[in-house]
C-alpha cells in the first residue's frame, strides 16, 4: 500500500509548479484530482506539441491524475462537493482570484476545519510585487539567478524552469508536513509558497558570498568562482569531462597520477586553494596541455584510480541512454491520449510498492466519473 493511498487532493492547478507538487502525491498513491477549464484545460497543454503531439511540460507533470473539467463561475456546487470529500486543496491562481472564487484558504478551512490548504503564488500573497507577472525566467532574474549563470562575457537563465521546480518542491514537502500534523492536531493548516521565496533559497550560497566579499561571485560556466580546478576540460579527442578538487589530498593525487606532473602540487602559484583560483587561468593551461594528449577514456581513467571526482558532459540525448539509468531500470511507460510514452520513474520510490503510474488524461476525461463518485453517498 503506498503510503498515501486514500488522501483525496483537489488542484486548481496550471503550468508547472502545482502540477509537479501534485503529481508526486499522486505518485505516492493519493487521488489527485486535476480541475480544468473546459476546452483547451491547463495552458501547458499548448506549449508544444513535440511528443507525439502532445505538449513535453504538460506529459511530464500531469501522469497519474484525473482530469475534471469545471467552469468555476458556474459550477452547480461541484466545488463545494468535492471540497467536502478533499484532504488537501492546491491551487496557483492569480493573486486574488481564489477569494473572488470563494476559494481562498480561510474561507475553506472556517468551513472545512481539517482541509489542507496549498497557495502558489509568484511572489507572495502580499508585498509591492504581489500582483507581478511570474513566469519562470521573471523569477529567475529578479532572484538573481541569471547573473550568477553563463560565461563571463553573458548572463544566462537555467535550462530548467528552477524557480517552477523548487516553489513545487517546497509545496509538496509542505503538504506532507501538514498531513503529519494533522495525524496529532486533528485540525488541517495552510501552505503558503511563493516562487521567488523558493528561489531566493536556493540564492544562498551566492547571497552569503556577496554580503560577506561585497561582490558577488564571478559567472564562470561550468567552473566555480570559489574552487579550482573545477568545471569542464577537453581530451585530445573532443570527450569532455567534468571534475571537481576539493581539498588539498585531491590536489596532490591529481597532481601525481591524473596530470603526471607531481611539480604542480608545490607550484607557488597553486599551493593552496585560493592560490589556483587567483591563477586559474595559468592552471588550466596546464591541464589543457597534459588534457590534449589523452583521449577521454584515458582521462577517465586516470581520473578514476586518482579517486577524482568527475563526470562526462552528456547531451541530452545522451542521457536519454545512460547506462546508469538503464542498469537501474528507471524506465517505464505511462498511457496518455497519443498512445504509451517513454517515462522515468519518481525519483522517491517505496520499498513495499510501486509508485502510481496511469495516465496523462485528456480535459476532462473523468468528468463523469468524478461526478458519479460525489452522488455516491
Amino acid at each position: 500500500m503506498l503510503p498515501l493511498e486514500g488522501i483525496v487532493v483537489v488542484s486548481c492547478e496550471q503550468a508547472v509548479a502545482a502540477p509537479f507538487a501534485t503529481r508526486q502525491l499522486a505518485e505516492l498513491g493519493a487521488r489527485v484530482i486535476k480541475v480544468e477549464r473546459p476546452g483547451r484545460g491547463d495552458f501547458a497543454r499548448d506549449y508544444d506539441t513535440t511528443v507525439r503531439g502532445l505538449s513535453s511540460h504538460f506529459v511530464w507533470l500531469n501522469r497519474s491524475k484525473e482530469s475534471l473539467a469545471l467552469d468555476l463561475k458556474a459550477d452547480d456546487g461541484v466545488m463545494a462537493r468535492l471540497l467536502e470529500r478533499a484532504d488537501v486543496f492546491v491551487q496557483n491562481f492569480a493573486p486574488g482570484a481564489a477569494e473572488r472564487l470563494g476559494l481562498g484558504h480561510e474561507e475553506l478551512r472556517a468551513r472545512h476545519p481539517r482541509l489542507i490548504t496549498c497557495s502558489i503564488s509568484g511572489y507572495g500573497p502580499d508585498g509591492p510585487y504581489r500582483d507581478a507577472k511570474a513566469y519562470d525566467l521573471l523569477i529567475q532574474s529578479e532572484a538573481g539567478l541569471v547573473s550568477v549563470t553563463g560565461s563571463a562575457d553573458e548572463p544566462a537563465k537555467s535550462g530548467i524552469p528552477a524557480a517552477d521546480i523548487g516553489a513545487g518542491m517546497y509545496a509538496f514537502s509542505g503538504v506532507l508536513t501538514a498531513l503529519y500534523d494533522r495525524e496529532r492536531t486533528g485540525t488541517g493548516s495552510h501552505v503558503e509558497v511563493s516562487l521567488f521565496d523558493a528561489l531566493v533559497e536556493w540564492m544562498g550560497f551566492p547571497l552569503q558570498y556577496t554580503a560577506g566579499s561585497g561582490a558577488p561571485p564571478p559567472r564562470t560556466g561550468t567552473s566555480h568562482a570559489a574552487i579550482a580546478p573545477y568545471g569542464t576540460f577537453a581530451a585530445g579527442d573532443g570527450t569532455e569531462v567534468v571534475l571537481g578538487i576539493q581539498n588539498e589530498r585531491e590536489w596532490q593525487a591529481f597532481c601525481t597520477t591524473v596530470l603526471r606532473r607531481p611539480d604542480l602540487a608545490d607550484d607557488a602559484r597553486f599551493r593552496t586553494g585560493a592560490l589556483r583560483v587567483a591563477h586559474r587561468p595559468d592552471l588550466h593551461a596546464e591541464i589543457d596541455d597534459v588534457f590534449g594528449r589523452l583521449t577521454g577514456p584515458e582521462v577517465v581513467d586516470r581520473l578514476a584510480r586518482a579517486r577524482i571526482a568527475a563526470a562526462r558532459r552528456r547531451e541530452v540525448a545522451e542521457v536519454l541512454e545512460h547506462p546508469q539509468l538503464a542498469a537501474r531500470r528507471r524506465w517505464a511507460e505511462v498511457g496518455s491520449p497519443a498512445g504509451p510514452i517513454r517515462t522515468l520513474l519518481p525519483p522517491l520510490t517505496w520499498e513495499s510498492d510501486p509508485p502510481k503510474l496511469t495516465p496523462i488524461p485528456e480535459v476532462g476525461e473523468h468528468t463523469e466519473q468524478i461526478l458519479r463518485w460525489l452522488d455516491t453517498p
